[in-house]
């Protein structure tokens, strides 16, 4: 876990980053530096993404990351997530209510699944390669995706519609190569964006920044 803090116009509002399966924290540096010039702390969390499932996953990331920030002093905290972090976040609000959480901004969620794990998470080496974890992301029932409920706050998702090369045949709509854009969406979302990125690397790209930023001061995203 990395943890800054920089005095601004947010003096009380925080952030926690939390990645997606099989990167780190450094992922999410470019973001972390961003929002720390536009006056959030960020705690940046680091976290084992193919060692445990996602509920596990959840307890040991986030208690830790939001209680670093209380410590600063934080009284409001926001959540920025990529790919499975956002299972992430949503599994640790199933058990947990913290009254100081305020909005959520998901990046290229599998919030109902990926139809990538329903095609490969059949073969031995995908599930190897990827851990405990990927076998959770799939499209079917009982699935944590489908069963986790949307986070208490307001949500605002990004998700891309430009698959690497070969990945757009598992998608039968459009998609960023891992998830479609159908299901990257959760009911009773406050803002849904689709832009012209692919999964691994939408949480870089300097419209998408700002669009995070936009979002955690007003609610919805910039049009």
């Amino acid at each position: 876990m990395t943890s800054a803090a920089a005095a601004g116009q947010h003096p009380k509002a925080g952030v926690v980053l939390l990645h997606g399966l099989a990167r780190t924290h450094r992922s999410m540096r470019p973001l972390a530096a961003y929002l720390q010039r536009h006056g959030y702390p960020v705690v940046n969390v680091g976290y084992p993404s193919r060692r445990h499932p996602v509920e596990v996953l959840a307890r040991i990331a986030i208690p830790p990351a939001v209680a670093d920030l209380r410590r600063g002093g934080i009284d409001t905290i926001h959540f920025v997530t990529h790919s499975m972090g956002g299972l992430l976040l949503r599994s640790y609000l199933s058990s947990e209510s913290p009254p100081d959480l305020c909005r959520v901004v998901m990046l290229s969620p599998p919030n109902q699944g990926s139809e990538v794990v329903d095609h490969l998470g059949r073969y031995r080496w995908f599930r190897w390669l990827f851990g405990p974890a990927v076998a959770q992301l799939g499209t079917a029932p009982p699935a944590p995706p489908l069963c986790l409920a949307a986070p208490p706050c307001p949500v605002g998702i990004i998700t891309g519609n430009r698959p690497a090369f070969g990945l757009s045949r598992f998608f039968p709509g459009p998609g960023d190569g891992k998830v479609s854009v159908a299901r990257a969406q959760l009911p009773g979302m406050a803002d849904f964006l689709v832009v012209p990125y692919g999964h691994s690397w939408i949480m870089r790209h300097r419209s998408v920044l700002a669009q995070v930023v936009f979002f955690l001061e007003n609610g919805r995203f910039r049009r």
